[in-house]
Parts: C-alpha cells; sequence; structure tokens
C-alpha cells in the first residue's frame, strides 16, 4: 500500500510506504492522502498527527514521475475545480508533525514545509531542486521555505536547487531536532504524545493564534490572540484543567 494510516492514543500516524521509488507520490498515493488527511480533520479521538516515510532513505521525494501520466485537462480545468493538491488537505487547526527519515526533495519538501514540527534524522537531506528540471516548487515551497528559515538560504536553495543537510537545516531552524535514525519515531511518538495530553482545543487555538497571527501586523495579532483566549475561557475543559490542577491529578480532556 503506498499510505498507510494508524492511531493510537489520539495520536495519527500517516507513513508514505514506496521505498523502492524513494516514498515518491503515484496517483493513487496522492487520493490516499487527501483522504486521510480528511478523516485526520473529521476524527475528534485524534489530536495530533505524525507524518513519515517508510525506511531510512527517503522521506519523500515528490511525484513520482515514472507513475504519473501528462494531465488530459489544461492547467485552467484543473485549477478552478481542484486547486493545489495534497498539501491544502493538510490545512487545519490539529497539529502535524512531520518525522524526516531521508531524502524530503520537491514537493516531499513541501509536504513537509505543511507540518507545524519538523524533526529529522541524522541521513536527511532537504531540497527544492526543481529549477533543474525546468519546474517550480509551485505547491508552497516559494512562499513557505523563505517564511521557514532566513531568506538569504531559503533564495539559496531556491535558485540553485542545491540541498543542505540535516545539521544545516537544524541550524537555519528547518527542522527542531536531529537525532540517528533508529531514534526518530521514538521522538516523534514522544512529542505527539505530549501535545495529545494537553486541552485538544487549546492546542488548536495555540496553532491558529500563531499561524494567523504571522500574516496581522502585531497589535492585531495580539488582539485575535485575547479574542481566542475569551473564546477557550469558557469552556468545560479549562475548568476541568483547574479543577485538575487543584485536586493534583491528571485532567480528562473532551474537547468542548
Amino acid at each position: 500500500m503506498g499510505v498507510e494510516f494508524t492511531k493510537e492514543d489520539h495520536v495519527a500516524y500517516i507513513t508514505l510506504n514506496r521505498p523502492d521509488a524513494m516514498n515518491s507520490l503515484d496517483p493513487e498515493s496522492v487520493t490516499k492522502l487527501a483522504e486521510i488527511w480528511a478523516a485526520v480533520q473529521n476524527d475528534d479521538d485524534i489530536r495530533v498527527s505524525v507524518l513519515t516515510g517508510a525506511g531510512e532513505k527517503s522521506f519523500c521525494t515528490g511525484t513520482d514521475m515514472k507513475k504519473t501520466p501528462p494531465p488530459a485537462e489544461c492547467m485552467a480545468s484543473i485549477w478552478l475545480r481542484e486547486g493545489q493538491p495534497i498539501v491544502p488537505h493538510m490545512k487545519m487547526w490539529k497539529p502535524i508533525i512531520c518525522a524526516i527519515n531521508g531524502y524530503a526533495v520537491g514537493g516531499g519538501m513541501e509536504m513537509a514545509l505543511a507540518c507545524d514540527l519538523r524533526i529529522a534524522s541524522s541521513n536527511a537531506k532537504f531540497g527544492l531542486t526543481e529549477v533543474k528540471v525546468a519546474s517550480l516548487a509551485g505547491l508552497n515551497g516559494t512562499q513557505c521555505m523563505p517564511r521557514a528559515i532566513p531568506q538569504a538560504v531559503a533564495m539559496k536553495m531556491l535558485l540553485t536547487g542545491e540541498m543542505i543537510d540535516a545539521k544545516e537545516a537544524h541550524r537555519v531552524g528547518l527542522i527542531s531536532d536531529v537525532v540517528e535514525p533508529g531514534e526518530l519515531m521514538d521522538l516523534a511518538k514522544k512529542l505527539a504524545l505530549r501535545i495529545a495530553s494537553n486541552a485538544p482545543l487549546s492546542v488548536k487555538a495555540a496553532k491558529q493564534a500563531a499561524v494567523m497571527g504571522l500574516e496581522m501586523p502585531l497589535e492585531h495579532g495580539i488582539a485575535f490572540s485575547h479574542l481566542l483566549w475569551g473564546v477557550l475561557r469558557d469552556t468545560e475543559d479549562r475548568k476541568e484543567g483547574f479543577t485538575a490542577f487543584a485536586e493534583k491529578r491528571a485532567p480528562e480532556w473532551k474537547g468542548r
């Protein structure tokens, strides 16, 4: 199967499972991913997701050009009906952790950029290499990369098509953690469970405030954040959080 999907302890695990093809995305995998992200968004039992690739060689190298036929329709027809593939399906307020276990190139890098946390194995490589094949990182790469790392570094990657290793990716802030390959999923699970143990509405609100606030003037972002604080103030979970703290016990979140 091109993509595997499991869930446990409020965590969804999505694994790109085509290691022989560097976990590149064939049409069936693209369709399956869209279905999985829709399921994640609509399942109230899921509070956080982990996206990774099978094996230790590659996270994802983007589109499988050998398995993807040329479009039968013009760009206008596809765009006006479907918009962009893959990445918009990942737009949700539930956090997504990307565990990058090797090459994250092209569309694979763009999927990683759509995630909230990025961690990597020490053998990971990162790149938007489209200019080398007369193409463009057209999903989100040209917009998200300069927002994720220093502009000069992002432009160097975009214009030269050169890749960087995990050490450099960590240095410039593209990823938060680097571990040995055998430790990657342990760290991903640890982070996911830590997030899932927090109040789910608060986690969603924190992501929404941070993501939307980046596009606002500072004072507007602060005002929006305060409104979200007010929205959370009267929830059952906030009352439960205060009660559990006073009673020195673990809270039981209801997501309401």
